[in-house]
């Protein structure tokens, strides 16, 4: 987005880091990781594998040729519903003559435990590596099992995560979009009022001014009655793009009303919103815009006020002082600025 609507954060308060979020942003590989460290500890075995399918070449980042081995080796295996338990694999003579249990490393013993989704579908096994053969007693069964539970639990908890991950970005957009003219692209009257508390509270927090600013388009009445709703909003659309190009990035540009915009200058003295008003009054002025082709000349009145010179008004109270000002700027004549000052007759 533009200039004239980056200027404030939609958020109310709330950490943007949530706990979804977290959950969200965690590697699967760390996720799984976390499981065959615990299958380790818990049946003191040489490897534990987490496998969806092919192991080969996961491995390569530890730096451990030994753990690839196992890798490759445990591909040799396809992911299956039966629970396999090999206690010694050189007593089958087609496992004996595998390259890794027939040669270095000399893997003897295998195990692999079938993992599901909720919905029951296999999606992953357990694998265990060891170069002593072995028995699984019936407490390490009962391990593997809750172990399998626990992995689909985190599976299904991932699933979730990722789920309210997107619907939390789809909010957020959401909440965005609701907050911006579409025709215009700025932000509209309820967001741009907000934007104008939120940065009043700032600056008066880091004891440094605000200003705002009305800006009205003289001609766009005559725009509408002679080239209709249509070519109007051509216009608007313009000019809004010389206003933004006048203004700084964080400041907050707004429609206001149907032919009125609001600025937000967070940080700018009474001077300095009057030149940044001039800047957009000639750069309006300078710049004839074309209606159905042909140079049309265009002006706008602004109304100014700022904190250094109010500086106990409220939001309303400011938005009330600038409209005054815009409203002696109309009455002064096309192409005007007027500024806001104490002791002006209302």
């Amino acid at each position: 987005m533009s200039s004239g609507v980056s200027s404030f954060q939609l958020t109310s308060g709330a950490p943007a880091n949530t706990a979804i979020e977290r959950l969200s942003a965690e590697k699967p590989e760390a996720r799984i990781a976390r499981f065959e460290r615990l299958g380790l500890q818990l049946f003191s075995v040489a490897n534990c594998f987490i496998t969806f399918g092919r192991l080969a070449g996961r491995s390569n980042s530890n730096g451990h040729p030994i753990s690839e081995m196992e890798a490759v080796f445990s591909d040799y295996f396809p992911l299956t519903e039966d629970v396999v338990l090999i206690d010694d694999l050189t007593q089958d003579a087609e496992l004996a003559q595998l390259p890794y249990v027939a040669g270095a490393p000399f893997i003897r013993f295998y195990a692999s435990y079938p993992v599901h989704d909720m919905h029951g579908q296999l999606v992953a096994c357990i694998r265990l590596l060891d170069y002593q053969p072995r028995k699984l007693d019936s407490t390490a069964h009962l391990l593997l099992a809750d172990m399998a539970v626990l992995i689909q639990h985190e599976l299904a908890l991932t699933s979730v995560c990722q789920q309210q991950h997107e619907l939390l970005k789809q909010n957020r957009y959401l909440k965005r979009e609701a907050m911006i003219d579409p025709l215009l692209g700025t932000w509209n009257k309820g967001a741009i009022i907000r934007s104008l508390g939120l940065e009043l509270e700032r600056c008066r927090k880091a004891e440094k001014p605000l200003s705002l600013m009305f800006v009205f388009p003289d001609q766009i009445e005559l725009l509408r009655r002679d080239h209709g709703v249509s070519g109007a909003d051509q216009i608007l659309i313009r000019m809004v793009s010389r206003i933004r190009s006048c203004i700084r990035p964080f400041d907050a540009l707004g429609r206001f009303g149907e032919d009125q915009f609001l600025i937000v200058l967070p940080g700018a003295s009474h001077l300095v919103s009057f030149a940044v008003a001039e800047r957009i009054r000639l750069a309006v002025m300078m710049h004839p815009e074309p209606v159905n082709q042909v140079p049309t000349k265009l002006t706008v009145c602004t109304g100014t006020v700022s904190t250094d010179a109010f500086p106990d008004a409220d939001p309303e109270a400011l938005v009330g002082l600038a409209e005054r000002a815009l409203l002696s700027a109309k009455r002064a004549g096309n192409n005007s600025v007027v500024q806001a000052e104490p002791g002006q007759p209302t």
